[in-house]
């Protein structure tokens, strides 16, 4: 598979500057393999995605299944309004650090959960899912040639009338190009965030550093996503034999500030007879 948790780390130009500053004491890592992406990926709140997902869940509709679980984002406030969850995570450090999370939580929780190690442009669970729901962003991770994988594992996984939920950027609304800001992990420690898009290119960039210039390593952490139009994706989740419900708008709140979202909302289309 060719999706971005399998890539390492990328060079991006922010990356270069910071190694190129520090000298022998830099060192360039994955976001999503290094311990920097689990510190700040465990202070990320999903509660308010949570609940605009929740509120459309049909009642009695069963476990949900979500896709690039991370650290729980998602998980937790799911659990915590009382749904079963089955967490599927390909990343060896996210998926330890839930497991984590989960042995320290109260066995209510702990007991409505199970955590699955997969790819989720390619995944087999043996079972169906009322519904099927993945985080802010974290369909971007996909390229082009893998997303079709995506569709057709949700398909195999979804009940008849079942409900496929993705939350992505809504990209409609002004934001710009480039942006930095300093932010606190789960430990403490301080980071530099530095964000750069690329309409053009159809990528944005993501470098963290540490905030102490004189940390020993001074470890870089990239990533590149792709910037997906909703439009665009609508069109593909068509392609592969969904009905999709118009996108709507929320204002996700607690992350850090908060961000302009669309929730996509989607049903496998019914095989003719």
């Amino acid at each position: 598979m060719s999706n971005q948790l399998e890539r390492g780390p990328v060079r991006t130009t922010r990356a270069e500057a910071l190694l190129a500053s520090v000298g022998e004491r830099g060192v360039l890592r994955s976001f999503y393999d290094e311990d920097v992406g689990v510190d700040l990926m465990q202070e990320a709140d999903g509660t308010s995605e949570a609940r605009e997902m929740a509120a459309r869940i049909r009642p009695a509709s069963g476990p949900v299944l979500e896709l690039a679980a991370g650290t729980g984002r998602l998980t937790f406030p799911f659990l915590k309004l009382g749904f079963e969850m089955t967490a599927l995570e390909l990343s060896t450090a996210m998926l330890a650090t839930l497991r984590g999370q989960l042995e320290d939580a109260p066995a209510d929780l702990r007991d409505r959960c199970t955590l699955v190690q997969g790819d989720m442009s390619d995944f087999a669970l043996g079972k169906r899912f009322g519904t099927v729901v993945i985080s802010y962003g974290s369909i971007n991770l996909l390229d082009d040639a893998d997303r079709p994988g995506l569709y057709a594992s949700v398909r195999e996984h979804l009940v008849p009338g079942g409900q496929f939920m993705i939350s992505m950027a809504d990209t409609s609304r002004s934001e710009s190009l480039e942006r930095q800001q300093e932010l606190s992990g789960r430990s403490g420690r301080r980071y530099v965030l530095h964000v750069r898009r690329s309409p053009a290119e159809g990528i944005q960039e993501i470098t963290t550093c540490p905030a102490d210039e004189t940390s020993a390593p001074f470890v870089v952490c990239t990533s590149r996503l792709r910037l997906l139009e909703a439009n665009q994706v609508v069109r593909e989740l068509e392609q592969a034999g969904f009905d999709v419900i118009a996108p709507t708008s929320f204002r996700s709140a607690g992350d850090r500030g908060g961000h302009d979202a669309l929730l996509l909302e989607a049903s496998p289309k019914s095989d003719p007879a």
